[in-house]
């Protein structure tokens, strides 16, 4: 009997030594996470971000070193949501980034802390993955998308953590969150345990946005019917197969940069199935700014072309670096006849043939079947997914 008793307790013993010691999701309790979010975000069933589908002829993918895998991304769409990373908790990265608006603003220039505002155009995320080119802000200034997600938490208008004058530093983020319950919890689900720092910051929110894809359009049902690019698609108008075919071919142009046959040559610098930027692409001729003050030339990233309107025509906010256009119509305008400005010495060459500002003479008919088909590059899931909606919403 003594031994029984004694096997029994070292039993109870062991088992409650090794309770205490596991830290996964069958002896945690995410009271936190449960709390904060209700059933937003189940820990025990996670949403789909690594194991989306993508049609087979998307090729690019600037993943690198960072590939998706659920936790992460879970943990990198709090992060994205969450006002805490403002100094003043009243900005989160989705508060420019509105997933109504494919990831955009509409407003020309996004709100930040303390009356700060961005001096640039909020970029929409759709399908930042899928991008040959690896560099991110409008200016390329970030190597990687990891480096950019923390960029806008230090800047001084926006989330306000830049160590300038009477600001905190980053540092003071990383002690903020770990304060908060809900990160002690979900960085050990992540990570395996609480330590909080940039670089984990950095992953996680970057392997949540890259989650972020849209290719449920119109364009994509008729690309997954047609043998080519260039074959007319079934499921298509003639003026969205003109359009299509405009937007493909180059053009061809006499020696003072008039067009005098071909197509509109969009494709030459936003590459068909992704609609993603070539990289060697220099500025498009917009160099205004949003404050109206001097001239921006650094500007040569552009977001994906999918995604721009909805499928319905509405504008998902300002295009363009200083969100001057608001119609399609006045995207295809700027680019018929590229303005000339002597102040512009990085303009792309695609679009100053022997030094020619381009003039391609499109008819109305070409500009609206432009507009047709560059509409058809919108889908529907991605404005609605729960995956990728607001876990704080009430």
């Amino acid at each position: 009997m003594k031994k029984n008793i004694i096997l029994a307790f070292s039993c109870l013993l062991f088992f409650a030594l090794w309770a205490c010691s596991k830290t996964d999701t069958e002896t945690l309790a995410y009271a936190a996470v449960k709390a904060t979010f209700g059933t937003k975000i189940n820990l025990e069933k996670l949403d789909n971000y690594a194991a989306q589908s993508k049609p087979n002829y998307i090729i690019q993918d600037n993943t690198g070193n960072n590939p998706i895998n659920d936790k992460k991304a879970t943990l990198g769409r709090v992060l994205f949501y969450d006002k805490n990373l403002s100094i003043d908790n009243t900005i989160s990265c989705g508060s420019c980034h509105k997933q109504a608006l494919a990831f955009g603003d509409d407003a020309q220039a996004s709100k930040g802390v303390k009356g700060g505002i961005t001096g640039r155009h909020s970029m929409r995320l759709i399908n930042a993955r899928f991008a040959q080119e690896r560099r991110f802000f409008w200016d390329e200034r970030a190597n990687t998308l990891e480096l950019q997600t923390t960029q806008p938490i230090k800047d001084h208008a926006e989330m306000g953590f830049s160590g300038q004058t009477d600001r905190p530093a980053f540092e003071a983020l990383l002690t903020k969150l770990a304060a908060i319950d809900y990160y002690k919890e979900l960085f050990t689900f992540a990570y395996g345990d609480q330590q909080i720092t940039e670089q984990r910051m950095q992953e996680s929110l970057a392997q949540f946005v890259r989650s972020i894809q849209s290719f449920d359009s119109k364009y994509d049902a008729g690309r997954a019917q047609a043998n080519s690019e260039a074959q007319p698609f079934a499921n298509f108008t003639a003026a969205e197969n003109q359009g299509k075919q405009l937007f493909l071919a180059p053009p061809q142009l006499a020696p003072d940069g008039t067009r005098i046959g071909g197509g509109a040559g969009c494709a030459g610098c936003h590459r068909a199935p992704e609609f993603d930027i070539d990289p060697q692409s220099r500025n498009n001729g917009i160099i205004g700014t949003i404050n109206a003050q001097g001239a921006d030339l650094t500007i040569t990233r552009s977001p994906t072309l999918r995604d721009l309107v909805k499928t319905n025509g509405t504008t998902n906010g300002g295009m363009m670096h200083n969100g001057n256009f608001n119609q399609l119509i006045a995207v295809i305008n700027h680019y018929n006849q590229i303005p000339a400005a002597a102040v512009n010495q990085n303009l792309d060459p695609r679009l100053r043939p022997n030094g020619n500002p381009q003039n391609l003479r499109l008819s109305q008919n070409e500009k609206d079947a432009l507009v047709a088909f560059l509409q058809t590059l919108s889908g529907t899931s991605v404005y609605t997914d729960p995956k990728w909606s607001d876990p704080f919403a009430k």
